[in-house]
């Protein structure tokens, strides 16, 4: 099997049966962001206790990059402070744009699956759109104190 076989395989399995999908009722931070050019939608919520991300869960449509990289970030954020969060993202961020990173860098292999997305530049806003609302909610969240 090629690595991009397996990375193809590892993004259908999260995509197939997503990690952490559902919706958290009390006490989340919660975020809506749409991608209007493929039809993205993604909701997060997350649990913000003493400056870590104690729960993070997330609801959305779209196509199977999208939600494979909800369902990778939302297992990667679990227990990080949210300054971590935002170290996260912008390591995914520089990844997406094609960028050296070490995958050793993340909290979860699977990640390393997305990486190929880079190659395809109209592909790149589907998986950074649940990355972009952990941003928008950790800074709210680090804003609140």
């Amino acid at each position: 099997m090629s690595l991009d076989d397996l990375y193809r395989k590892v993004i259908m399995d999260h995509s197939q049966k997503p990690r952490n999908r559902g919706r958290i009722e009390e006490g989340a931070v919660s975020v809506d962001l749409n991608n209007p050019t493929c039809g993205d939608r993604i909701s997060i919520q997350m649990v913000v206790d003493e400056g870590k991300i104690r729960e993070a869960k997330f609801l959305g449509e779209g196509c199977s990059i999208s939600m494979a990289s909800a369902s990778m970030m939302t297992e990667a954020v679990k227990g990080l402070t949210l300054d971590e969060a935002l170290h996260l993202v912008d390591l995914f961020s520089r990844m997406m744009q094609g960028g050296e990173v070490d995958p050793e860098a993340f909290p979860l292999e699977d990640i390393e699956a997305l990486q190929g997305v880079a190659k395809f530049p109209a592909r790149i806003k589907c998986a950074t759109l649940a990355w972009k609302a952990l941003e928008k909610g950790a800074k709210e969240s680090a804003e609140k104190g």
